[in-house]
């Protein structure tokens, strides 16, 4: 097994618990973009963090865009007393959203050269989802961020 294939385990295996932990029985690009946002010291952190985007302020983005989608059907958390998910199943199988990540950061480098940007970078090209309005309300500039991944990819490659 590589060192990516091993990095990218440690990922999906992060990512399936941050999606039992919020109750999904799937996991989608959300829990990877949290996984990665976790992954202390890896430039795909090092990136988020750049733009305010830690651990916590993913899910502050995740709990802002839930009571936005939320509003939008003219319900109001603050009206009710939502119960926290339960924890979701055992082993959660990967979502659409994750595959549609994973694949487009395979097609942007060879695997030998493929890292924690690439992941992040395959997230971030998501037009529609939970991760692009979450973003969005969080007031993070999908073209900006993307740019600085992409930068900082250019310059390891020199």
């Amino acid at each position: 097994m590589s060192a990516f294939d091993t990095y990218l385990h440690a990922v999906i295996v992060r990512a399936m618990d941050e999606a039992r932990e919020h109750g999904s029985t799937t996991t989608d690009a959300l829990p990877l973009l949290l996984s990665l946002a976790a992954d202390q010291g890896s430039t795909a952190q090092q990136a988020l963090a750049s733009v305010g985007l830690d651990r916590a302020a993913v899910c502050d983005a995740l709990d802002r865009e839930f009571e936005h989608s939320l509003s939008m059907v003219g319900v109001s958390p603050a009206a009710y007393a939502l119960q926290r998910p339960s924890r979701g199943s055992p082993q959660p199988k990967m979502g659409a959203s994750a595959r549609l990540a994973l694949e487009r950061s395979f097609a942007s480098a060879g695997k030998k050269d493929l890292g924690s940007a690439h992941l992040l970078l395959g997230i971030l090209q998501a037009r529609i989802g939970t991760v692009p309005r979450a973003r969005t309300l969080a007031g993070i500039h999908q073209a900006e961020l993307t740019e600085r991944v992409r930068q900082t990819l250019h310059s390891q490659d020199q």
